[in-house]
């Protein structure tokens, strides 16, 4: 994944763990009948570590493909200027049918308005106008995974701070609140729950997340940094994570009440 957009590189691997799935296979099922270790798969799986030509032949041996990763391999990906082998949020949250995401300094990107997201990517004029433009673009667009035939189902969780830490102008603010409450209110699909400054310390305090189950059942973790995140499904990091997202929903208001709380934050940025 780069600047948005998937390369072959990430392709080859997406297509790969879509075989191994229709074959029915744990990655553990995979590394036997390949003679590699399950940590390996599983780090080209998650883009942590590029498949070599003898392995990407192997899994065409295994999963009986006629030598299709292979001709991938050497016809396409070869093609790509860089091999980024990390999937990355974006193609993540596409590829999802049911996702957690804290967030406890900023709305989350699914949620954002136009204004808001613009905000966010202009502050402190870090990003150059046209990685601004680009960005604001990506992220406007794919907001309409929200509203597609079959969308993932979101549960998103805020720190209040997320809501009081002015982000553009107040007006901003204000449409931003009122965008939240709207949505939770009217989306059958999205449910929000807001941590109060009242919880004190928590778990969630170490920073942001998002729990996905992709559509083909797996689960991953993708944990945001500023130089992009790191995707996590080794099942004791995921454990962990699980651990902490129902910490943090411990320490939530329950639905209904979180809306009323931010339809009173938006109403105390006007």
């Amino acid at each position: 994944m780069a600047d948005g957009q998937m390369t072959a590189a990430a392709f080859l691997v997406a297509e790969m763990r879509r075989a191994r799935a229709r074959r029915g296979w744990s990655q553990e099922e995979l590394a036997r009948a390949v003679n590699y270790s399950a940590s390996m798969v599983s780090a080209v799986e998650l883009g942590h570590q590029p498949p070599t030509a003898k392995y990407v032949e192997l899994v065409d041996q295994a999963l009986d493909t006629g030598g299709l990763f292979g001709r991938m391999l050497t016809g396409l990906v070869s093609l790509d200027r860089a091999q980024p082998w990390l999937r990355g949020r974006g193609e993540i949250v596409a590829q999802s049918r049911v996702l957690r995401w804290y967030e406890p300094l900023y709305v989350p990107g699914l949620l954002q308005t136009e204004s808001y997201a613009r905000a966010v990517f202009e502050a402190g004029g870090v990003l150059e106008p046209d990685v601004v433009e680009r960005r604001l673009a990506e992220r406007m667009d794919g907001q309409r995974l929200l509203y597609d035939e079959n969308p993932p189902r979101l549960w998103a969780v805020l720190d209040e701070a997320a809501l009081r830490r002015q982000v553009g102008t107040r007006k901003t603010m204000c449409d931003q609140a009122t965008h939240l409450a709207r949505i939770a209110t009217e989306h059958p699909r999205v449910r929000l729950h807001v941590v109060t400054r009242s919880a004190l310390e928590y778990p969630g305090l170490g920073g942001p997340f998002i729990l996905a189950t992709l559509r083909d059942g797996a689960d991953l973790a993708f944990m945001a940094t500023l130089a992009g995140g790191q995707e996590v499904d080794r099942p004791a990091d995921l454990g962990l994570v699980q651990r902490v997202w129902e910490a943090i929903l411990g320490e939530a208001l329950p639905p209904q009440e979180s809306i009323e709380f931010v339809r009173e934050v938006a109403e105390s940025w006007i």
